[in-house]
């Protein structure tokens, strides 16, 4: 009978810790899981950053390009108009040149005419007639020296003539060769505008694919951090079987024991009649007065429970709790955790709160379920422990909570307690 007991406790346990071997197995896999997708993530935000560095070195440098683009297109500008005034002046000096020309012209058919004159009416009697017709000598080498001078005078001024004609073509030459460098100039100035506004166009470019895929990574860094929230969460719920699982094996292990125990002490009792009774056999009596026999009789029974302490050392007042609760809103949740300040996940959250009043509890929301008393959640109080599947929070009254929430909100105070299915309600204090 003691063997076939063991046996079956021992096929529970087992059984029971492949389960929970299994649940934990899921919860590694999905541990490494995330801690991958947070690599993921974090690779993702280091993109992101490197790509918006990029977008704004290419701003910064197209930012330059079209300063220096502005000043080229400015000095194009500036070459259009000494061009277009050196065309100006151009055109003048070809005037200027075109009169000095006639003027050199009508003055060297003038001089024809006067020498030619001179010539073909006096011819070699030129002199000889101007000798005749002077008066005297003064007269004479008056009208010669005349003669000269006429001569002298239309020879200087065709040499002027000639002179001004040559300026005004050197002045031409000058404004067509400087007009050729300006529009050299203007050709470079066109072709280094033309290479800006390539560069700007590629840096353009490439900043406008730096800005896609600063969409596309942060498109993929919100989808990885959904994943790692998802798979916090199914972390939490193969935890919260986990546990589950755990607190099942231990009561059935104690369930088991117990019933071994209390079969081995009936085995053991059954014995112990069965002696007793082999050795009063002979003290038999019979009362004939009341025709009854007696017998020597053992009764024996077992029984078990699981009690905590719920007395308070404290006031003890739920108030006193809640307010005692409240004072660590907004730390961290960590799973596993029971610290009030660095860190706690929801039954350690309560635990730890409650020890502070010298209650001590279980450390799992499943077994804080059977501590205390039971009460519906019309009649709850503040201090009492709402219970949900898997999760457990205190109540503060007018339909509020504190609890460890979550690794997004950490400890906070819930506006509905009503917000899941409320599994049980126990007051404690």
């Amino acid at each position: 009978m003691k063997k076939r007991l063991a046996c079956l406790t021992l096929a529970l346990i087992m059984s029971a810790s492949q389960v929970v071997s299994v649940s934990a197995s899921r919860e590694e896999e999905l541990r490494q899981e995330q801690a991958w997708t947070s690599q993921q993530l974090n690779a993702t935000y280091a993109r992101i950053n490197e790509l918006w560095s990029q977008k704004q070195q290419l701003e910064s440098e197209i930012a330059v390009l079209d300063e220096n683009l502005v000043n080229v297109m400015v000095s194009i500008e500036t070459l259009e108009n000494d061009i277009s005034n050196k065309e100006v002046e151009i055109i003048k000096t070809k005037q200027e040149l075109s009169k000095a020309v006639r003027a050199r012209d009508k003055q060297y058919e003038a001089m024809k005419l006067r020498i030619q004159y001179l010539f073909e009416k006096g011819g070699n009697d030129a002199w000889f007639q101007m000798m005749l017709n002077a008066e005297d000598l003064s007269d004479l080498l008056t009208r010669a020296e005349y003669t000269q001078q006429l001569y002298t005078q239309d020879r200087e001024s065709l040499e002027t003539y000639e002179n001004l004609v040559g300026e005004v073509q050197d002045l031409e030459t000058k404004y067509e060769q400087e007009k050729a460098e300006l529009e050299g100039m203007k050709q470079e100035y066109e072709a280094e505008s033309a290479n800006l506004q390539y560069e700007i166009d590629v840096r353009r470019s490439a900043s406008a694919s730096a800005e896609s895929e600063i969409a596309y990574a942060q498109e993929m860094a919100t989808q990885y951090a959904n994943l790692i929230v998802q798979q916090q969460a199914e972390i939490e719920r193969l935890a919260a079987e986990r546990i589950a699982a755990e607190e099942e094996a231990r009561r059935q292990a104690e369930a088991a024991a117990a019933a071994a125990a209390q079969a081995a002490a009936e085995e053991e009792a059954n014995q112990a009649a069965a002696e007793q009774t082999a050795g009063t056999a002979a003290e038999y009596s019979e009362d004939t007065s009341s025709g009854e026999n007696y017998y020597g009789t053992t009764d024996s029974s077992s029984s078990s429970s699981v009690s905590y302490n719920t007395s308070s050392t404290g006031s003890g007042a739920g108030s006193s709790v809640v307010d005692y609760a409240t004072q660590f809103v907004g730390n961290p949740y960590v799973w596993g955790g029971t610290s009030l300040t660095n860190g706690a996940d929801c039954s350690g959250f309560v635990q730890s709160v409650y020890a502070n009043f010298g209650v001590s509890l279980p450390r799992t929301s499943y077994e804080q379920q059977n501590a205390g008393t039971e009460v519906s959640y019309a009649d709850a109080q503040p201090g009492d422990l709402i219970c949900y599947g898997g999760h457990v929070a205190i109540y503060m009254g007018n339909g509020q909570i504190v609890h460890a929430s979550n690794s997004t909100d950490g400890i906070k105070i819930s506006n509905d307690a009503t917000y899941r299915t409320i599994l049980s309600v126990r007051r404690l204090v």
